[in-house]
């Protein structure tokens, strides 16, 4: 989202106790304009109601962009279902730690990192075979740390 432009606003009259609100005008890179009321209860002493959260942008963010009218989730621009269908499970790991896309370089340097060190030690796995197979999962962990 960008900056407040502080050229545009929208202005509130509350009729009974003549108070005066100035509102900036959010600009976000995707989406419409959204009006700021952080300052409105500072201001008037009145909140805004929006009983469904409908007409609210909940939050900032440069990472997701949500529209559920329209279908669209982003994450750092990609569409999830795009993400879903067409990346790996340590892409979408690099994605989520570098902000971006790895290149097939960065990928396969992912892939033999993970690959050497995601081995069970050994002596881990003796720990769980000196347990019944019928022994509960939470005891079994319990155990195992």
């Amino acid at each position: 989202m960008s900056a407040i432009d502080n050229h545009q606003a929208a202005e509130i009259i509350f009729e009974r106790s003549n108070a005066r609100a100035r509102l900036p005008i959010l600009h976000p890179k995707i989406g419409a304009p959204m009006v700021d009321v952080r300052h409105l209860y500072h201001d008037t002493g009145c909140l805004t109601y929006d009983p469904a959260l409908g007409e609210t942008g909940i939050c900032r963010s440069r990472i997701t962009y949500v529209d559920g009218d329209k279908g669209i989730l982003l994450y750092r621009g990609y569409p999830i279902a795009e993400l879903v269908e067409q990346c790996s499970y340590l892409e979408i790991c690099w994605l989520l730690l570098n902000g971006e896309l790895p290149s097939a370089g960065e990928l396969a340097t992912l892939t033999h990192a993970i690959t050497r060190h995601a081995r069970v030690n050994e002596q881990l796995l003796a720990i769980y075979g000196g347990f019944r197979r019928d022994s509960h999962p939470m005891a079994v962990m319990c155990g195992v740390v």
